[in-house]
């Protein structure tokens, strides 16, 4: 079977596509910053807030992004679909904000103020909140508490929204909201592991115990802060 490949119109259409999110990146970075704004500097919210940061995605990662779901689409035996004309729409994580707390409990009153803030700044919450996890017990934490979760392999434990700036343009941004446990592996998966997967099975695997033992730190923590509550 031959290799699938991008002809030149597409290569093109992906081009085409990351050069106007470069001319559009200042419009990403002022959402992120606005957004920064209303959600750190909120009363109710600050106290939960260890850290909180954001970034607009690299275009060299963009274009991976884009090549992957075009290669994955001729695959399935379907023309790639990403542009110029619905960049923004399709992929909505062109900028990222991410809150880190100390404990998953948190989660529930976090969910609620942050819900409370799109609201109350007329942003629209375009999906979320949903949980990524891994942890079978996580997931069932998030789902009674009434957040969506699902899992998968990655070891990625997360709660993302993608929230838009307003009805008058497509421009959206994804909020992470996740511990500092969880931050250490997700930091050091994305840099030995992210845009393209290792193809180093030892560094896979290491990635798989480092995973194992940030939740163990996370349950851990978890723990401490039930029985100073007793």
């Amino acid at each position: 079977m031959s290799k699938v490949k991008l002809n030149q119109r597409e290569h093109k259409q992906i081009n085409d596509a990351v050069a106007l999110f470069e001319s559009e990146k200042n419009l990403f970075v002022q959402f992120a910053e606005g957004l920064i704004d209303h959600l750190g500097t909120n009363d109710e919210l600050s106290p939960y807030i260890h850290f909180i940061k954001y970034r607009v995605k690299d275009p060299d990662h963009l274009r991976k992004k884009i090549e992957r779901k075009a290669l994955e689409r001729k695959r399935n035996n379907k023309k790639p679909n990403i542009d110029k004309n619905n960049l923004f729409t399709e992929i909505t994580d062109l900028t990222g904000v991410r809150i880190l707390h100390l404990h998953t409990e948190q989660i529930q009153e976090i969910n609620r103020i942050i819900l409370s803030i799109v609201q109350k700044n007329q942003y629209i919450l375009v999906e979320g909140p949903t949980a990524t996890c891994w942890d079978v017990e996580y997931k069932n934490l998030f789902e009674e508490i009434g957040i969506s979760a699902h899992t998968q392999e990655s070891m990625y434990i997360s709660v993302h929204y993608i929230i838009k700036a307003n009805s008058e343009n497509n421009i959206t941004a994804e909020l992470q909201v996740r511990t500092l446990m969880e931050e250490v592996w997700g930091e050091v998966s994305h840099r030995v592991n992210y845009p393209d997967e290792s193809t180093v099975p030892a560094c896979r695997d290491q990635l798989k115990v480092l995973a194992r033992f940030t939740s163990g730190c996370t349950r851990l923590v978890d723990s401490i802060f039930r029985s100073s509550q007793t």
